[in-house]
C-alpha cells in the first residue's frame, strides 16, 4: 500500500486552470503558511515573507506584474513568497523559545550569530540562502496545499522589480516566486513525464 505522502508527490501537477468563484478562508491561509514554515532554513533564520494576494484589484495588479498568467487572478489565492536576506540581527529572537526551552545553550547563540554575519556577508551567497529559503518554503507549501485537496500552480515567470514594487517589498526582500492556490477545473495536463534516474542520480 503507497503511503499517503508518496502518493501526493506522485500524483502532483502544476495547475493552470481554477475555478474562479472558489475561495479560501483566512483560516485556511493561515494554516497553508504556518506548514510552509516548518520547512527548514539554515541556522533556524526563518528568512522569509508570504504574501497572500487574494482581493480582485490585488489580483489585478500582481496579473499586470505576471505577463498577463490567468491563474493569477483564477486562483483562490496567489502568494509571492519571499527570501529574506540572511540577518545576524534577528537570530537570538529566533532561537530564543529553543534556549528557553532547554535545547540549545545561550552562549551558542553568539556562535551562531558570528557565523551567520561572516558566512552572508558576501552578497551573492546571502542572495543564494534567501532564495533557498524561499524555495524550501514555496515546496512545503505546494505539499501542504496538496495534502489539503487544493491544487498549485508556481510561477517564475514575473516581473522581480514590478512585483517589489507594487507590493512594498524591502530592499532585503526578493520575490523568489508566485504560487497559485486554489481549486483545479478540468482541463489541467496531468503530471508531465520525468527523465530516468539514470540521467539524474549519480552514487559516488
Amino acid at each position: 500500500m503507497t503511503h499517503p505522502m508518496i502518493a501526493l508527490i506522485e500524483q502532483r501537477v502544476s495547475a493552470n486552470r481554477f475555478d474562479a468563484t472558489h475561495e479560501l478562508e483566512d483560516a485556511e491561509i493561515e494554516q497553508l503558511v504556518r506548514l510552509a514554515t516548518r520547512a527548514p532554513t539554515a541556522y533556524n533564520l526563518q528568512n522569509w515573507r508570504f504574501i497572500a494576494v487574494r482581493t480582485p484589484e490585488g489580483k489585478a495588479r500582481l496579473r499586470n506584474v505576471a505577463h498577463g498568467q490567468a491563474k493569477v487572478s483564477e486562483a483562490a489565492v496567489t502568494f509571492i513568497i519571499c527570501g529574506l536576506l540572511p540577518d545576524h540581527a534577528t537570530l537570538p529572537a529566533r532561537l530564543r523559545p529553543f534556549v528557553d526551552t532547554g535545547y540549545m545553550q545561550t552562549e551558542m547563540v553568539s556562535g551562531w550569530q558570528e557565523a551567520v554575519r561572516a558566512q552572508y556577508a558576501d552578497a551573492k551567497v546571502a542572495r543564494d540562502e534567501a532564495m533557498r529559503s524561499a524555495s524550501l518554503g514555496a515546496a512545503t507549501l505546494i505539499y501542504a496545499a496538496e495534502a489539503l485537496g487544493l491544487a498549485t500552480g508556481p510561477m517564475g515567470g514575473f516581473d522581480a522589480e514590478g512585483v517589489a514594487r507594487e507590493f512594498g517589498l524591502g530592499p532585503g526582500e526578493l520575490p523568489a516566486m508566485l504560487l497559485a492556490v486554489g481549486r483545479a477545473v478540468p482541463g489541467n495536463w496531468p503530471q508531465k513525464p520525468r527523465r530516468p534516474l539514470g540521467e539524474v542520480l549519480h552514487f559516488s
